[in-house]
């Protein structure tokens, strides 16, 4: 999943961004209001967590953007604001959660997984698709219940695909939301990352094709029961 860092104190930036790349997460940062939304209108992410107390465009005025255009985006307002009519601010301007600083770093997780469930419609921790499950808390994949030795970047990708199984999901969509904003989009990268899953995937299920390539379109993971494109 694409993350959107809006966070001006650049040590905790570092510091939350090392955090979620061990988890797997691929995360854009931004350091004040302009440059946010500069980069929230030409990217695509999952979910944004959002410091109030930036510089050049306040947090709750990025939030406003933010939900005229695109009410459906997820944002986690992280803030030293913690009087409660400052949440109550952030919520009723469109924040789906909040989190007051100093935080616990495990707890700013959770609410992330949350949150991305929420967004796709999942409740449980465990998603399975096919004869596929990842465990969205541990990063894990399994085939059947055997663990399957994924590097981060194949979960991301593994992940997105189940929680959008049984849809079509192309190259672009797939880079756009498991790499940060950096990558170069034309390179074989998703093409080896895909081919490495399949492999793994094959040691336990033979020759089953989980991820399947739909030609011109991209790719898609099936539902057993799911026989027809």
């Amino acid at each position: 999943m694409k993350l959107l860092l809006i966070e001006d104190e650049r040590t905790l930036s570092r510091l939350i961004v090392k955090g979620l790349h061990k988890s797997g997460y691929a995360i854009d940062t931004a350091f004040d209001g302009e440059e946010a939304l500069e980069l929230f209108d030409i990217n695509m992410y999952d979910l944004i967590i959002l410091d109030l107390n930036i510089p050049k465009i306040d947090g709750i005025d990025v939030l406003k953007h933010i939900r005229q255009t695109d009410e459906n985006m997820r944002v986690l307002i992280l803030s030293a604001r913690s009087d409660i009519d400052d949440v109550v601010i952030g919520l009723d301007n469109g924040a789906n959660d909040y989190v007051t600083k100093p935080f616990d770093f495990q707890v700013l997780e959770a609410r992330i997984r949350s949150l991305l469930r929420r967004t796709f419609s999942q409740k449980s921790t465990i998603v399975s698709a096919a004869d596929i499950k990842i465990n969205t808390a541990q990063k894990i994949g399994f085939v059947h219940n055997t663990p399957i030795d994924l590097t981060k970047k194949e979960y991301a990708i593994l992940e997105y695909l189940i929680f959008n199984k049984n849809k079509i999901i192309s190259a672009e969509e797939l880079m756009e939301h498991v790499w940060h904003s950096e990558v170069d989009l034309l390179s074989n990268t998703l093409k080896f990352h895909i081919h490495s899953i399949r492999k793994k995937i094959a040691k336990e299920l033979g020759d089953v094709e989980v991820i399947k390539t739909v030609r011109g379109q991209g790719y898609i993971i099936q539902d057993n029961e799911v026989n027809q494109l």
